[in-house]
């Protein structure tokens, strides 16, 4: 794979509660690293690259999620894993952090630990490339933009620093996904997106966004009424309209 960030954040919710969101984003130069990469829930974010073993992001989670430390369940997935020495893994809890970088890795390789971000890179053009994501993720982590947008932004300055040095490999991908610890009547749509193939795995990244975005706001208006009441399975007069399984409101 290439580079990623996990990132834990506090924030208040608009009842002024103290919630707090986890995200991870990632970029290759390779189809579909959407669905190896990148896991989140309320608990936490991980990220397993380079040689990929996608058990070490779902596993670990589930270990977050049933109440140990990110230092502890990730190390523990490690330690039972033959081909730990070929792997990047790295992510945030609600207390800490966590970065493993295995010395078979390929050049150039590395991480940044973070104030409660991580960030990590493999078959990059340098070491410039992982700092231009920490970097430009503590410039903006205090903006009153919401964190999809953010993390595109750090994936996008590195990208431009150079990125995977794999020229070569045309076809690639680029996703993100967050999580938070609020109840929220309708989840924003931009929280979980993928870029599975393109030449241009930021900028439609960015543009997916945008789009998703725009289509939340769009639902908000039209359904937020029927979700505070409670009453959106009961909406008669529009055949198209249904309420998905999992309850979020959909017009096809």
């Amino acid at each position: 794979m290439t580079f990623s960030i996990c990132v834990r954040e506090s924030y208040e919710d608009d009842e002024g509660t103290t919630q707090t969101r986890f995200g991870v984003a990632v970029t290759t130069r390779l189809p579909a690293v959407g669905t190896l990469c990148p896991f989140a829930s309320e608990n936490g974010a991980v990220a397993t690259q380079s040689l990929v073993n996608v058990e070490l992001g779902r596993k670990g989670v589930e270990y977050l999620d049933d109440g140990l430390a990110v230092e502890d369940a990730l190390q523990a997935l490690l330690n039972a894993d033959e081909g730990a020495p070929q792997r990047q893994l790295h992510g945030v809890d609600e207390d800490g952090t966590f970065v493993f970088s295995g010395e078979e890795c390929k050049d150039w390789y590395g991480h940044i630990e973070g104030d409660s971000y991580t960030v990590a890179g493999n078959l990059l053009t340098g070491e410039s490339v992982v700092e231009a994501v920490a970097d430009e993720y503590e410039e903006s982590r205090d903006e009153d933009r919401p964190l999809a947008e953010r993390l595109v932004d750090a994936l996008e300055a590195g990208h431009a620093e150079g990125g995977d040095k794999r020229e070569e490999l045309h076809v690639q991908s680029a996703a993100l996904l967050v999580e938070s610890t609020e109840d929220r009547e309708m989840e924003p749509y931009y929280d979980d997106l993928r870029v599975d193939a393109t030449e241009t795995p930021v900028e439609d990244l960015r543009e997916t966004y945008e789009l998703a975005t725009e289509g939340f706001e769009m639902a908000v208006e039209r359904y937020e009424e029927a979700y505070e009441e409670d009453e959106l399975e009961g909406v008669e007069g529009e055949d198209n309209d249904e309420s998905s399984a999992d309850g979020e409101a959909t017009d096809e």
